[in-house]
């Protein structure tokens, strides 16, 4: 398998990937629900992903460079530029600032330009001045990584994927052109497309599946399909099971938001009475528990029973809500109870 590393040298790995010096490239997943494994993408699968996405948009643009790009979301930001013969202005090595964003923007070539951005990026240049209003000279931000968990600008396009899908493949849940969309028996979303990877360099394969000659990827997301519009409720191994109720934690999550908690992670403990309760692990400035409660428009068994209270939350190296992490940290707090 001659598929280079993104891991090694990102640019290098996806200009040999386009030119087909190598067959692809292996690029990492998030490693937000364990160890990451290196997905086997093919130069034909970037293309494919590159090309719609351009379409989608309304054609080619220049792009900043403002996610790693030893990742997938980074590597198609290359693709894209490269496919595009356009250009790619990189963020600063170091922490992601606004002002540091408002400078690379600037630096952009003139006509349409792009970027692409997870929301914790998202809301520290919408709180600058001059952040946003660079923002606002995009003609498409792509937001991904996570559920946003505020208002999106309107410039803004909320993206689903995963590395499996050569990144994004659906725009504000609609699906890019070539891509097809099915909800499995036990309610998981299923993607197919060109842009779909070869499989793992660890070769257990299991999670792409063939029916009727057309192969799909299994996806760990729940989700409803209504033939035209995907809506995802976050993964199922996040269910959390409360006084025989299932809760998905992304619909929780985008309710505090709204709330008044939008940097929050809601993950179940062990509880004698509920099976599980729910706990909202959210920064300093979030409402008080009872507050938040009062604010909450959902079903008594989705309300948080607990709140713990971190300086930042908790994410992978690939900058992914860590929920493994934010359990620990909640099991571990002295936490501010629900009467």
């Amino acid at each position: 398998m001659n598929f280079a590393r993104l891991v090694d040298d990102p640019r290098t790995a996806v200009a040999q990937a386009l030119d087909g010096t190598v067959e692809g490239i292996a690029a990492r997943t998030s490693g937000s629900t364990g160890e990451p494994r290196e997905v086997l993408v093919s130069g034909a699968a970037m293309r494919a992903s590159a090309t719609a996405t351009l379409d989608r948009l309304g054609g080619a643009g220049h792009w900043l460079l403002a996610v790693p790009a030893d990742r997938i979301a980074g590597a198609m930001v290359l693709t894209r530029a490269s496919v595009a013969d356009a250009a790619v202005a990189p963020m600063p090595p170091g922490t992601f600032t606004a002002t540091a964003f408002a400078a690379a923007t600037a630096a952009l070539p003139a006509g349409r330009r792009y970027v692409s951005l997870v929301p914790t990026q998202l809301r520290r240049v919408l709180a600058d001045e001059a952040g946003a209003a660079a923002l606002a000279t995009f003609d498409a931000v792509l937001v991904g990584g996570a559920p946003p968990g505020m208002d999106l600008p309107s410039n803004a396009v909320e993206t689903y994927g995963m590395t499996e899908t050569s990144g994004g493949c659906l725009y504000d849940g609609v699906p890019l052109d070539g891509v097809d969309v099915r909800i499995s028996s036990d309610g998981r979303i299923e993607l197919a497309g060109p842009m779909l990877a070869d499989g793992y360099r660890d070769g257990d394969d299991s999670a792409f599946v063939t029916d009727a000659g057309r192969r799909w990827f299994r996806t760990s997301d729940l989700g409803d399909w209504d033939g035209s519009r995907l809506t995802v409720h976050g993964r199922a191994d996040h269910v959390i099971i409360t006084g025989g109720h299932n809760v998905h934690p992304a619909a929780v999550e985008r309710a505090m938001a709204d709330a008044g908690a939008p940097e929050c992670i809601v993950v179940g403990l062990p509880d004698d009475e509920w099976g599980e309760r729910l706990v909202g692990v959210v920064t300093a400035s979030a409402p008080a528990l009872e507050t938040l409660r009062e604010r909450l428009t959902l079903p008594r068994h989705a309300l948080p029973r607990a709140l713990a209270r971190v300086r930042s939350l908790p994410r992978t190296e690939a900058g992914k809500i860590d929920r493994s992490a934010a359990r620990e940290i909640a099991a571990a707090s002295d936490l501010e109870e629900h009467a």
